[in-house]
């Protein structure tokens, strides 16, 4: 596999996103949500990066299954939320790729009485956006390739990968 991004790099784009993440909440608290299950790494990194009270929660959202590499019905879990009543959100994913998912979790979210929802993203696919909303925090702006690794996965494998790496063909892989 092709690394796209490596160790270095990945670490580098955390410190930048916790830094623009903790110079604009100065001193308020914050409930960090992220999306099971790419989000895990990056939720790890950047926890370990800001400073201040901080909640965690976690939400599962899906619409790709198996080895599909296109999305299908945005299927949503908020069981695993906590109470965002009067809270400012930082809701953290993986990829943001068409952007459905996101947008509907920041709906969500809000519809649960939060106080402020903004959005973390480490990859976005500028190619593939279907919605209007942009993340407020993007990591790395990459191309319409298939990437595993740092949590990303295929078909449920390659999470554990330390780095971003190119997949040269899904279905054959």
């Amino acid at each position: 596999m092709q690394v796209l991004l490596s160790r270095e790099e990945l670490s580098e784009g955390v410190d930048r996103l916790a830094a623009l993440v903790q110079n604009d909440r100065g001193t308020q608290s914050l409930v960090l949500v992220g999306v099971l299950t790419g989000s895990i790494m990056l939720v790890a990194d950047l926890l370990r990066r800001l400073n201040g009270s901080i909640e965690v929660g976690m939400v599962s959202a899906s619409s790709y299954r198996g080895v599909e590499t296109t999305p299908g019905e945005l299927d949503l879990h908020l069981d695993l939320l906590p109470d965002v009543s009067q809270k400012h959100v930082l809701l953290v994913d993986d990829i943001f790729d068409t952007g459905r998912t996101m947008a509907a979790l920041v709906e969500a979210i809000y519809s649960r009485g939060a106080a402020s929802v903004k959005s973390l993203v480490l990859l976005r696919k500028k190619s593939r956006v279907e919605v209007v909303m942009n993340p407020d925090y993007v990591g790395f702006d990459i191309p319409n390739v298939f990437v595993v690794g740092y949590g990303l996965d295929h078909n449920g494998a390659w999470r554990n990968l330390p780095q971003i790496c190119l997949i040269d063909s899904p279905a054959n892989f």
